[in-house]
């Protein structure tokens, strides 16, 4: 229950304004993919894409075209075979290297599909290399907050299990 809790979190988070450009899509995907079966991900995959046609067609005003946003709910999917592949036993150095490959990857797809289906760029090397510089001030914030809630979706519980272990004078590991 707390992964689709979490994907909610997400889908709430790109709805609401949000003028930092901070959403828990990146650290919810992973943690839906640590904790859910793989068959599972129609859920978080279709909400994600809801609310790209959500964004789109009512934020900001613009013409819904499917194929605009195909590699954008691949990458997606992909993030949530991600967690599960380095997560589903987690530690600190698999959780940085999912929130790494993870947002790294987000701002490689996303802004690649910016520049091939929106005409903002021109279709050249330039113009490539242009849509990724005007997309740079976006990344650190993406990074971040798949950082903070991959951090406190697997952090909490261990510190959770960490505190119980103390109070009982259990300790699973010294047995």
């Amino acid at each position: 229950m707390p992964s689709y809790l979490l994907v909610l979190l997400a889908f709430v988070s790109r709805i609401v304004p949000h003028p930092w450009h901070f959403t828990a899509v990146g650290g919810s995907l992973l943690y839906f993919g640590a904790r859910r079966p793989l068959r599972q991900a129609v859920f978080p995959v279709a909400l994600m894409a809801f609310s790209d046609y959500y964004l789109t067609a009512h934020v900001y005003s613009m013409q819904f075209r499917l194929g605009d946003y195909a590699l954008t709910w691949m990458w997606y999917a992909a993030a949530i075979v991600l967690g599960s592949i380095l997560l589903k036993k987690a530690s600190v150095a698999r959780v940085l290297s999912a929130v790494a490959l993870s947002s790294t990857s987000f701002f490689v797809v996303s802004n690649f599909a910016v520049w091939s289906h929106f005409g903002t760029y021109p279709h050249t090397l330039a113009g490539l290399i242009a849509c990724y510089v005007a997309a740079l001030p976006f990344w650190p914030n993406e990074a971040m907050s798949t950082l903070l809630v991959t951090g406190l979706a697997f952090g909490l519980p261990a510190a959770a299990k960490q505190i119980s272990e103390w109070r009982t004078g259990h300790n699973p590991a010294a047995s």
